[in-house]
């Protein structure tokens, strides 16, 4: 008989319960490695400010006021026991008053011939084709819309225009504003004294040819915008 004892062997449960455990060590210390790497809990915060700060915002877009339509600001309520407080003014936009030679002004309408009934809805465009901001009153205290045949003057926006204001704007460099609102000629001649008569002369059609010119600012249109009547 040999002096050695036989090895002991283990049961396989033992053995299940080995690899079990040796298993689960391993899953511990790769998720340890990843968490050191990764780091899922840094950054969660700056990444929020910095797509907060590159996301793009949307620009307001700047209107001109329409001549003869009163402008309606609305007057913000005071929240419950606030103290009452003096009114300011808007603050003015901070920059150079624009130059004429820099401003182009355009008369614009939304057709270039008038059917029978038809009115003519005019517009107007402005263009900083300078190279810095400037400012520019564009309210309506400052816009003339003059529609002449001839050297006859058949319509002025100012003859019966009521509340004029002024309106101070920012216009960037190479801008461009729009009147969204168009202005409507009745067809019929103006003056001071006939604002309320509903018996003004009409303007002949037949294909009469008309011409649109327009001022905003102190600046007048570089070219007026002929209109035909039929």
């Amino acid at each position: 008989m040999s002096g050695t004892n036989p090895r002991r062997r283990h049961s396989p449960a033992v053995y299940r319960r080995r690899r079990l455990v040796l298993l689960i060590a391993v899953i511990a210390v790769v998720a340890i490695v990843w968490l050191l790497i990764a780091q899922p809990w840094s950054g969660s915060a700056s990444d929020r400010r910095s797509q907060s700060e590159n996301a793009p915002t949307q620009q307001a877009a700047t209107e001109l006021p329409i001549p003869g339509a009163a402008a309606q600001t609305p007057q913000a309520e005071p929240a419950p026991d606030a103290e009452p407080t003096e009114t300011t003014s808007l603050p003015t936009p901070s920059a150079v008053v624009c130059a004429p030679e820099d401003i182009l002004v355009e008369a614009l309408s939304d057709q270039d011939s008038y059917g029978s009934g038809q009115n003519p809805q005019l517009s107007i465009r402005l263009t900083n084709e300078g190279e810095e901001d400037c400012t520019l009153n564009v309210g309506t205290s400052t816009q003339v819309f003059t529609i002449a045949s001839g050297s006859d003057t058949w319509w002025r926006s100012t003859d019966c225009q009521t509340e004029p204001s002024d309106m101070p704007v920012l216009l960037a460099a190479g801008q461009a504003v729009t009147s969204t609102a168009p202005l409507v000629w009745d067809r019929t001649r103006s003056s001071t004294t006939t604002c309320d008569d509903p018996n003004r002369e009409s303007a002949p059609g037949g294909g009469a040819s008309y011409h649109l010119s327009v001022e905003i600012g102190g600046i007048s249109s570089s070219q007026s915008k002929q209109l035909l009547l039929y």
